[in-house]
């Protein structure tokens, strides 16, 4: 399958230090802006009982499963510890003309 950049919202919609729910083709993707106003993607569904992460909470590059407080680093999608074991898989975010980005594949 290709790689395409998909059109996920504008800058203003995220706030700093959150993120968003984007579903796109029947898949659920988290996007994340950092506190140094960086864009990032992940699998929206924490890896271990399929929860949405965009109701978790963000701390610095930490988002906690609302459900059993799993937690990733969502810049690199590892999984910091129980109960938590499957890292998240990251895509490519960038920001043109105001409007943030991913890389599906």
């Amino acid at each position: 399958m290709s790689q395409g950049w998909v059109e996920v919202c504008g800058v203003d919609d995220i706030d700093e230090e959150d993120l968003i729910r984007f579903d796109h083709d029947g898949r659920t993707f988290a996007v994340y802006r950092s506190s140094d106003g960086g864009y990032y993607a992940t699998d929206g569904l924490c890896t271990h009982e399929q929860i949405h992460l965009a109701d978790g909470l963000v701390m610095d590059e930490i988002i906690e499963c609302p459900k059993h407080n799993g937690r990733f680093n969502y810049k690199t999608g590892e999984a910091m510890g129980a109960p938590v074991c499957v890292n998240l898989k990251t895509y490519p975010a960038k920001v043109e003309a105001g409007t943030v980005f991913i890389a599906i594949s």
